[in-house]
C-alpha cells in the first residue's frame, strides 16, 4: 500500500524532472567552465520535450482516465546534446557566458518549483496519514 503511494506516476515524473534539472545544472556548469576553451561546443539537456510528448499522447501512450498521467516515468528520457551548429567566437567556441548564467538561473527556479511540488505531495500524504490515525 505504501509503495503504491510513494511510487505513483506523479511522484515518478517529478523525480525524473528533478534528475533532469540536476543533470542540467552539471551540464551548464561544464559549459561555463569551458567558456575559454577553443573549439568547445556547449551542451544542452533535453527533458521537457519528452515530457510534453508523453503527456500530449504523441509518444504512442494512451490514457485510460482523463485524470491519469499519460506518461510512465520509464518513458521519459533525459538527453544531453551538443550544440554544434553555432559558433559564438572565431576560435569555434559557442559558449555565451550571459546565456549560460541565465539558463542556470532558470534551471534553479525550475528545480525549486519541482522540489516544492514533491514536498507538497508528501506533506499532503503525511496529513492524510496523521488524520487517519485520529
Amino acid at each position: 500500500m505504501f509503495d503504491a503511494l510513494v511510487s505513483s506516476p506523479h511522484v515518478k515524473v517529478l523525480e525524473r524532472a528533478l534528475a533532469a534539472a540536476a543533470l542540467r545544472h552539471k551540464v551548464i556548469s561544464n559549459n561555463i567552465a569551458n567558456v575559454n576553451t577553443p573549439g568547445f561546443k556547449r551542451s544542452e539537456v533535453h527533458f521537457e520535450e519528452h515530457l510534453k510528448q508523453a503527456l500530449t499522447g504523441k509518444s504512442g501512450l494512451s490514457r485510460t482516465h482523463q485524470r491519469h498521467l499519460a506518461a510512465k516515468s520509464d518513458d521519459l528520457s533525459i538527453e544531453i546534446m551538443a550544440v554544434t551548429n553555432t559558433a559564438f567566437r572565431a576560435d569555434g567556441n559557442n559558449v555565451d557566458i550571459d546565456f549560460e548564467m541565465a539558463e542556470m538561473a532558470k534551471n534553479n527556479i525550475y528545480y525549486d518549483a519541482v522540489a516544492q511540488q514533491l514536498y507538497r505531495y508528501f506533506s499532503n500524504l503525511k496529513s492524510v496519514i496523521n488524520e487517519g490515525r485520529r
